[in-house]
């Protein structure tokens, strides 16, 4: 009989690599595969989405290396998401995908990776070790308890299975705010990925949380803006006066550090208010780094 060790999240085989299994599946997202390919199916279909979610034909250029995306309960942020993953779906599949996201919830080491495999309803992702171990060092902890509970870098991985992606993965959960710090995590991303044309990078966020729709957009599209123009500092320095509440600007500026020379597009922007009448809303928005 085969034995397994479970803790808060895991559950493996002796000798075999933890899984990580969702934590919001059923909340966030359908929880059963029939469910779930319906429910995406329904974002890009949507009147925010991009409208098919048939293959688009493929295209060679520009290359995505980046993107800023939603990471909301599916009814709201996935459409705004759907305008990402139909981009990519027309370019070849990425080796390694490196999702950042912010923490939400508190547990685990300021940067931490997990070298544990992800699980979602639509099947297991593997960890891309040997990047996982370039990375690793005093700055950027191995700690998945940081990833227990976390759902910004969970709710990516479906829609990179809908359109057909077996990528490996770096997750990278973000509790630290200081900018001095992301520009450090930023430069040795860079390092890490020097001379690879293999890697996509994501930082997933969503915009401002709960404000008036006018409020939402009018700082939204400041935020955007820095992020079009690939100015960490202005962004950083706009978040913070502005008090944008943009969950996702630590990952988001490390990305911009990394992939710098980049072209950033906005491919979408909405809120919650647009998917149900409401009087505070939460931003969101598709953004995608080209070179």
């Amino acid at each position: 009989m085969e034995r397994y060790f479970s803790s808060a999240g895991h559950i493996t085989r002796k000798g075999v690599r933890l899984i990580r299994h969702p934590a919001v599946a059923g909340q966030f997202y359908s929880d059963s595969k029939p469910s779930l390919v319906s429910e995406i199916k329904r974002c890009f279909e949507s009147p925010l989405g991009p409208g098919s979610s048939s293959p688009p034909a493929k295209a060679d250029s520009p290359k995505t290396v980046g993107a800023v995306s939603p990471h909301a309960g599916y009814v709201y942020s996935g459409p705004v998401a759907a305008h990402l993953y139909r981009k990519l779906w027309a370019q070849k599949p990425p080796k390694t995908v490196v999702i950042m996201g912010p923490n939400h919830t508190g547990y685990g080491a300021g940067i931490a990776v997990t070298s544990e495999y992800f699980e979602t309803p639509l099947g297991v992702v593997k960890t891309d070790g040997a990047l996982i171990g370039e990375l690793v060092d005093d700055l950027v902890v191995d700690d998945p308890e940081a990833h227990l509970a976390e759902h910004s870098l969970e709710v990516q991985i479906p829609f990179m299975q809908f359109i057909g992606w077996d990528p490996l993965i770096v997750p990278i959960c973000i509790g630290i705010q200081d900018f001095d710090v992301l520009v450090e995590l930023g430069n040795r991303l860079k390092k890490a990925v020097s001379g690879r044309d293999d890697v996509l990078v994501i930082a997933s966020s969503d915009m401002s949380h709960y404000v008036p729709p006018k409020v939402a957009k009018e700082l939204d599209m400041q935020a955007v803006d820095r992020i079009l123009a690939m100015d960490p500092r202005r962004l950083y320095d706009t978040i913070i006066s502005k008090n944008i509440t943009m969950c996702g600007f630590a990952p988001t500026i490390a990305m911009m550090v990394a992939l710098k020379g980049a072209k950033a597009e906005l491919l979408k922007y909405a809120t919650s208010g647009d998917v149900r009448p409401m009087q505070e809303v939460v931003g969101y928005a598709s953004i995608s780094l080209d070179k």
